[in-house]
């Protein structure tokens, strides 16, 4: 593709992601309404809060690390060095989506859809009251962690095998349902993560079918392998 065409395939980007993520701050009001005015009084009492209460904590980075490395090892042990590749790129998208997210979120001062009406929702920054935002769970909203971890590790497999990557889509997209239902994030919070979590799983992608590929190779002990990258068996 020249540079032409690249250019405009950029700037379709960036203008799709702009408006995706000026519609999710416009729905943000809306869908908390809906979502509180579904679940009723007794909703923490309920199998359905339970349900996506586990779903966080199986969509949080510690589960799902521990998930992909015994797959990973599964993998090394079957010599299948295409899916070793995959899932190595997978777990450091992950990573560094998560990290990102993280780092993000702990200075944007955001209140959480459930602090509502006691704290005004809003951005304070790293400050509000006279007192650092920071570390405080009220206000590290923006952007969803959880939705990046899950979504960083589901968009590298997405990309690499579609069919199986549909399936770690949908785990992915219950995670971020999870955290609009239990009041954890705003669906602008979630929108967000998944475009920081496709940029970072693309470069990712990219550098494993370049330079980190025979180096995932080296660390697993593999053979050297010309030409091989995450879109070949």
């Amino acid at each position: 593709m020249s540079k032409g065409p690249k250019a405009i395939v950029l700037l379709l980007a960036v203008a799709v992601c702009g408006l995706a993520i000026a519609g999710a701050f416009l729905i943000d009001a809306p869908v908390r309404r809906a979502v509180v005015e579904g679940q009723g009084k007794n909703w923490k009492k309920s199998g359905e809060f339970r349900f996506h209460s586990q779903v966080r904590k199986l969509g949080d980075w510690p589960p799902l690390m521990a998930a992909a490395i015994a797959g990973l090892l599964l993998a090394r042990g079957l010599n299948s060095r295409r899916w070793v590749r995959i899932l190595a790129a997978a777990i450091i998208a992950s990573t560094l989506a998560g990290i990102l997210a993280n780092a993000s979120r702990l200075t944007t001062g955001r209140t959480r859809p459930r602090e509502s009406p006691k704290i005004v929702q809003g951005f304070y920054g790293p400050w509000k009251d006279g007192k650092l935002t920071i570390g405080n769970p009220a206000l590290n909203s923006f952007p969803s962690g959880h939705t990046a971890t899950a979504f960083g590790f589901a968009l590298v497999i997405v990309l690499a095998s579609p069919v199986w990557g549909l399936l770690a889509l949908a785990g992915a997209a219950l995670v971020a349902w999870s955290s609009i239902a239990m009041g954890a994030h705003h669906p602008s919070d979630v929108v967000v993560s998944i475009i920081l979590s496709f940029l970072v799983a693309w470069l990712v992608r990219e550098w494993v079918r370049g330079s980190g590929g025979p180096l995932i190779d080296r660390l697993l002990r593999f053979p050297p392998a010309g030409g091989t990258n995450l879109s070949q068996p």
